[in-house]
């Protein structure tokens, strides 16, 4: 692996290119629900905070993975501790922080305007998302990572801005699912 401006640029623009395409395409999908959001604005304050924390998640188990590459402790086996731990620690967060982020967007739903669907709902709607999202993180991470080893490429440089993007779109795409289902 080499560090220079030339290799990091000629790895990340199409990278980068490919997946601002991905973002625009996911932003006009938004768009095209977007009479059902302004129906429910409780389900419009879920956008950002989805999008914000699936991206957030995909970057915290990119950074541990591309950590314990670079020490040297990762190994791409079901008994890797670094592998597997890392792994389960972000379902586990996931897990817990989307259930939360459903009563916190209630709760502040609540006090701004009157909310049309109820705690339950919103709780589940975030709940399920969030669990989604955390499996198609792990997915994600670990191929990316696996595929940058494969490709002797920096996983500093490839895998955080690929998964966190692709979290970002899936968080949306699983979110205006899931309203589909339960709203």
């Amino acid at each position: 692996m080499t560090w220079s401006v030339r290799s990091i640029t000629k790895t990340m623009l199409p990278v980068l290119a490919a997946l601002t395409s991905l973002e625009i395409s996911m932003g006009l999908v938004l768009s095209s629900f977007e009479s059902t959001l302004f129906h429910y604005p409780t389900l419009l304050v879920l956008v950002p905070v989805t999008i914000g924390t699936a991206g957030s998640l995909g970057s915290i188990l990119s950074a541990r993975l591309s950590t314990a590459f670079h020490l040297g402790l990762l190994e791409f086996k079901a008994s890797n501790y670094h592998l597997t731990g890392n792994i389960l620690s972000t379902m586990a967060l996931s897990i817990t922080i989307f259930p939360l982020i459903g009563v916190a967007t209630w709760v502040v739903s609540t006090i701004v305007f009157e909310p049309l669907l109820g705690l339950y709902q919103v709780v589940l709607i975030t709940t399920l998302s969030g669990v989604l999202i955390s499996i198609f993180t792990a997915i994600v991470a670990l191929l990316t990572t696996y595929t940058s080893y494969l490709l002797k490429l920096d996983p500093d440089d490839v895998v955080i801005p690929i998964v966190t993007n692709l979290c970002d779109v899936f968080g949306i795409l699983v979110l205006l699912t899931t309203i589909f289902f339960f709203v």
